[in-house]
């Protein structure tokens, strides 16, 4: 049952990776890291398949491995954080208070993402 679970919630990620992967806003290596987790607990197969994937495989080991995010990926993410939050300011008419909290949780965001290594540590 436990397995059925982290299977069915793996493929739930990778579907939303895969949405993320065309939606600009979206992010999908994420996504793509959480499906991992899920599969290395109740399918080692697919687990491998992501590992393996030339694309989202080497980010999710650089995650897995090290906790790495790197600089492209870094600057992709604040920059979707940054349009998010205007595209929230412009369209959802919050008061000043709903406006800073939405900043707060977003600068908190933001600095986890920056103060991750860009690269392995030697």
């Amino acid at each position: 049952m436990r397995r059925t679970a982290y299977k069915l919630a793996g493929l739930a990620f990778v579907a939303t990776g895969l949405v993320g992967a065309v939606l600009p806003l979206l992010p999908s290596t994420i996504f793509f890291i959480l499906a991992a987790a899920m599969f290395a607990r109740s399918s080692p197969e697919l687990e491998a398949r992501i590992l393996a994937h030339p694309v989202v495989g080497p980010q999710v080991i650089a995650w897995r491995d090290h906790g790495v995010i790197p600089p492209r990926a870094k600057a992709l993410a604040l920059g979707g954080m940054a349009v998010g939050y205007g595209v929230f300011l412009a369209t959802s008419g919050a008061g000043l208070v709903l406006a800073l909290i939405v900043a707060g949780i977003m600068i908190g965001c933001a600095a986890y993402v920056l103060t991750r290594p860009s690269r392995p540590q030697a």
